[in-house]
């Protein structure tokens, strides 16, 4: 298996950050096999979804409805809401595999692999990729 760790900046506010690319210069001439991505991070977690449209704001919207930054979490520490972040994982998983052929990820039309980071107060991911060959 090879694997590689790479740094990805998200920022001081929610964001949704696309790393299609940086997976898929990792894949690059790998041939056929599973492309295995892990955040090694409690408060962020990885998507497939449409990017450029306005769905990566809308997700934005829907964890604030669903997971609001507020004071109602027993996790306190850091940015008021913090506690909200440290759930986050549990709806949005902080791994994803996905299907290579030929070296190329083999995603849908409009699917991108993104990188959902809440957290302001770690304006710096780590995302592991590990390439377990066919």
């Amino acid at each position: 298996m090879r694997s590689e760790v790479i740094s990805v900046q998200t920022g001081s506010r929610p964001s949704v950050r696309d790393i299609t690319a940086e997976a898929g210069r990792f894949v690059s001439g790998q041939g056929d096999g599973l492309l295995h991505v892990f955040v090694p991070h409690a408060t962020a977690g990885l998507v497939l979804i449409e990017t450029g449209s306005g769905s990566d704001d809308d997700l934005l919207g829907a964890i604030d409805d669903l997971l609001p930054a507020d004071d109602r979490w027993r996790h306190r520490h850091g940015s008021p809401g913090h506690g909200r972040d440290h759930v986050l994982p549990a709806f949005i998983p902080p791994y994803a595999t996905l299907p290579v052929l030929d070296g190329r990820l083999a995603l849908g039309t409009w699917q991108s692999l993104c990188l959902v980071d809440t957290n302001g107060d770690n304006p710096t991911r780590k995302v592991r990729f590990s390439f377990l060959p066919g």
